[in-house]
């Protein structure tokens, strides 16, 4: 622990010496004084027992007893307690291995299973070691598919998340990719096609009518798949298949980190971004563990770099992977049927009282056509029922998942009008 303690003010002045100056205010001096921080402003000190004290009765003022009904890319999920007691062993979380993996063969065991699991789940041949989330998945996915085919225009469908898209539209605009979102615009000059399904409206889509469109054979179709969907669904044929991790084991973060997968046919496998890790033998024929493809500009020569991400969300695809191992084939589709049942069997109590939805071909989420969507999720909150996200005055998008009891789901039927 010695690399932690404080410097002492005799070591303070000798680097100082050594850089020339003669004060830490030195340091300082090219900031003009008016933008200086003047304070904290921070309360007195307050000793351990005084501190839980208030940060409990802080806590309490949390309206936590509302039955969750929001999705639209993060949903409120069931996340057995062994997930974060497992992943947050100090083996994993003191480690330093999410950049330099090869020291560790824990962690390099740990992604090689997680990708063996993506692999299994997408119908796919080879998985990279997880990507920053599923926005930035779908946007290196259209930059790998316009460095294979030499084109620089990519259809990415209406109905995808919009911040994906946003996502999406940064990462094109600064590589001179052209976007278009009308599918009949598929030709010998478009790299890739982008589907999300289920989409960002839960609608669930025949991706082999897009496929029978492309009649290029250079045209790559990408596929945006939610990961637990996959467990009860057929997946896609595709050339890539991307999405988010948060469905599995993540729990909602308030804007911060989730993860995404990235999962490609062996054909593809040296365009895609970020790493993979494979399983070989040593010298004495023992099962060891090696980073097999490293595609960043550190590793490899900058022109033949597909992708300068440093981080691929290690401790996040870990939390994934255990939520997998814990609940395996089975369990997944029975969490994924869950979510399905409640959400069909809401609609349908909806359908019932005269609404209509946009759609009846969905997974767990589904758009709700209302009079005034304001005053239908503010009389729902009245009742401690957060009814969904406003798409606009008419439409409210509902996600149902494993979390929602049938009695949550009698009273959105009750109390909805």
């Amino acid at each position: 622990m010695n690399n932690f303690v404080a410097h002492t003010e005799a070591e303070r002045q000798e680097m100082l010496k050594n850089i020339g100056l003669s004060s830490i205010e030195d340091l300082y001096k090219d900031i003009p004084s008016q933008i200086r921080l003047k304070g904290l402003n921070l309360p007195d000190e307050l000793s351990e027992l005084e501190l839980t004290r208030e940060l409990k009765k802080l806590a309490a003022s949390n309206k936590t007893d509302y039955a969750y009904f929001l999705g639209g890319g993060a949903a409120k999920r069931f996340i057995p307690a062994a997930v974060s007691q497992i992943s947050s062993r100090f083996e994993f979380n003191t480690a330093y291995t999410p950049y330099q993996a090869e020291i560790s063969q824990g962690t390099l065991q740990s992604i090689y299973e997680y990708q063996s699991i993506i692999c299994n789940l997408t119908n796919m041949d080879v998985s990279n070691a997880s990507m920053y989330d599923a926005a930035t998945a779908c946007a290196e996915a259209i930059l790998m598919a316009v460095r294979i085919t030499g084109r620089k225009k990519a259809l990415v469908c209406k109905r995808i998340n919009p911040q994906y898209r946003e996502v999406i539209q940064t990462y094109a605009e600064a590589s001179d990719i052209e976007l278009s979102d009308d599918l009949n615009e598929i030709g010998s000059d478009v790299a890739c096609v982008l589907l999300q399904t289920p989409d960002y409206y839960g609608a669930v889509h025949d991706v082999d009518v897009v496929r029978e469109k492309i009649s290029d054979e250079k045209t790559m179709l990408i596929c945006c798949c939610d990961i637990l969907s996959l467990s009860v669904l057929e997946p896609p044929k595709c050339d890539v298949m991307v999405g988010s991790l948060q469905p599995a084991g993540n729990s909602l973060s308030f804007g911060g980190p989730y993860a995404g997968y990235f999962a490609c046919l062996d054909k593809y496998k040296r365009q895609m971004p970020g790493r993979v890790v494979g399983r070989t033998t040593d010298k004495d024929g023992n099962q060891a563990f090696c980073l097999t493809l490293q595609t960043r500009e550190q590793h490899i020569r900058r022109e033949k770099a597909t992708s300068n991400i440093c981080s691929n969300q290690s401790l996040i695809a870990l939390q994934s992977l255990v939520y997998f191992t814990l609940l395996g084939t089975e369990g997944l589709r029975r969490v994924a049927l869950a979510a399905i049942n409640g959400a069909h069997k809401l609609a349908q109590k909806l359908l019932d009282k005269g609404f209509e939805l946009q759609s009846k071909n969905f997974f767990n989420e589904f758009v709700l056509k209302v009079n005034d969507a304001d005053a239908f999720l503010a009389n729902l909150k009245e009742n401690k029922i957060l009814g969904g996200i406003k798409l606009d005055d008419n439409r409210v998008l509902v996600c149902v998942t494993e979390m929602n009891t049938d009695e949550e789901i009698d009273n959105y039927s009750y109390f909805a009008v």
